[in-house]
C-alpha cells in the first residue's frame, strides 16, 4: 500500500512540475515543489541554488554511496505544440506537458523510490538523491556543481527516459568551432582563394573522416557539421567561414584525444573545442546494479544521447521511464503506466542491491 500511495503522490507531483515553468537556470519554483515533497514526508533536505538533495536516514560514512539523480529543468517548448505545454493533460493514459517525459517522469519516480527506502536500516549502500538544475543547458550550477558538496559518490543511477532498459554506456559530446580562411574581395574581380569554394573539400573531409576505434556498446564516434556562417552581402567574397561541428564520442576515446586528432588532421585554419568536460560514461556489465537489472528482465544498450552522466567520474547507469524519442518533441507526453512501472522496477532493482 505504501508504494501505491507513493506512486499516486509522484504522479501528482509531476503534474505540478509540468504546470510550473522551469527553463534551465529558472527552476526556483519547481525546486520549491520538490522541497515540499521532502517536507511532507518529513525527510531532511538541503538546497544549493536550484538543486535539492537529501540522504537516507541511516547514512553511514563507512559504506559506499549510490546517487539517484534526475533533473527538473526543461527546454523551451517548440512552436509545433498543439496543446498547452504548461497544462498537465491526461488523455488515453498519456500525461501531456513540457518536461513530462524529459525528465519529470524519471525524477518523480526516483523521488518516490528514495522515499520508499529512506527509513530502512542496514542498507548495503547509502543513498543520495539530487534533483538537479541546468541539465538541458549543461550549465555551471547543475549536477556538476554539486559533486563537491554532496557525499562522495561511488556509483550512480541517472534518471532519463530509457523505457526502463539499462543504458550501460553513453556517448560524450565535444562541440568544435572551426574557421576556413580565404581572401576577401569584390565579387566582380577574380579570386582564387574564395573560402566558400574551399569549403566544398572541407565538408567532404568531415563527411568522409572516420575514427578508428569502435566501441562494443556505443559503436562509432559520430561527427556532424551542424552550422555554417559566412558572408554579409552579395558583392563581397568573405575572408572566412565559421563552422560548428558536433562530435558524439564513444567510450574508446577521451574528449582530449578527439580534440587532438581533429586539430592535427582537419583541413581548417583553426578548430577549437568549446569544452572537454562532457565525457562518455559507462558501467561494467558485472556491476551489481547491472546484474540486478538483467535478473529482473531488463535489456542493456548504449545510449547516443547526452545526460548528466557526462559530469560524473564514477560508474553510472542511465535508467528511467519514458521514451527518449519523445524528448524535446511537440506535445511531449509520458504514459501514466510507464511511471507506475518505473517506480516498481526501480524498487525491485534496488532491493536486490541494497537489502
Amino acid at each position: 500500500m505504501e508504494l501505491k500511495k507513493l506512486t499516486i503522490e509522484a504522479i501528482a507531483l509531476l503534474k505540478k512540475l509540468i504546470e510550473t515553468p522551469s527553463f534551465s537556470s529558472e527552476e526556483d519554483k519547481t525546486a520549491l515543489l520538490i522541497e515540499n515533497w521532502f517536507k511532507d514526508h518529513q525527510i531532511p533536505f538541503q538546497r544549493t541554488k536550484n538543486n535539492v538533495w537529501a540522504v537516507n536516514k541511516y547514512f553511514d560514512e563507512t559504506k559506499p554511496t549510490l546517487l539517484l539523480n534526475s533533473h527538473h529543468d526543461t527546454v523551451k517548448p517548440n512552436s509545433a505544440y498543439t496543446k498547452n505545454p504548461f497544462e498537465a493533460i491526461v488523455e488515453d493514459g498519456k500525461l501531456y506537458g513540457l518536461g513530462s517525459n524529459d525528465a519529470g517522469g524519471c525524477l518523480v519516480s526516483l523521488i518516490a523510490t528514495f522515499t520508499h527506502f529512506y527509513h530502512q536500516e542496514n542498507l548495503t549502500y547509502n543513498l543520495v538523491i539530487v534533483a538537479s538544475a541546468e541539465e538541458e543547458s549543461s550549465g555551471e550550477f547543475g549536477l556538476n556543481s554539486m559533486l563537491s558538496i554532496i557525499p562522495k559518490i561511488d556509483v550512480a543511477i541517472v534518471g532519463e527516459p530509457t523505457l526502463m532498459d539499462l543504458a550501460i554506456a553513453e556517448k560524450g559530446l565535444v562541440v568544435f568551432d572551426a574557421v576556413v580562411e580565404g581572401t576577401a574581395s569584390h565579387a566582380a574581380h577574380p579570386n582564387n582563394d574564395n573560402p566558400i569554394y574551399k569549403l566544398i573539400d572541407v565538408l567532404q573531409w568531415f563527411q568522409d573522416f572516420t575514427f578508428d576505434k569502435v566501441s562494443e556498446t556505443l559503436g562509432k564516434v559520430k561527427m556532424t557539421v551542424t552550422q555554417i556562417n559566412a558572408g554579409k552581402q552579395h558583392n563581397v567574397v568573405p575572408a572566412h567561414i565559421d563552422l560548428v561541428i558536433d562530435v558524439r564520442v564513444n567510450d574508446a576515446y577521451t574528449n582530449q584525444e578527439i580534440a587532438q586528432i581533429l586539430q592535427e588532421n582537419a583541413p581548417c585554419t583553426k578548430i577549437t573545442p568549446r569544452s572537454l568536460r562532457l565525457n562518455s560514461s559507462s558501467i561494467s556489465k558485472e556491476h551489481p546494479l547491472v546484474k540486478a537489472g538483467i535478473a529482473i528482465g531488463r535489456k542493456t544498450y548504449g545510449s547516443p544521447t547526452l545526460s548528466d552522466q557526462s559530469v560524473l567520474s564514477c560508474q553510472s547507469l542511465k535508467l528511467g521511464p519514458g521514451d527518449s524519442t519523445r524528448s524535446h518533441s511537440a506535445d511531449e507526453f509520458i504514459y501514466i503506466s510507464e511511471i507506475e512501472e518505473g517506480i516498481e522496477i526501480y524498487v525491485k532493482l534496488l532491493e536486490k542491491v541494497l537489502l
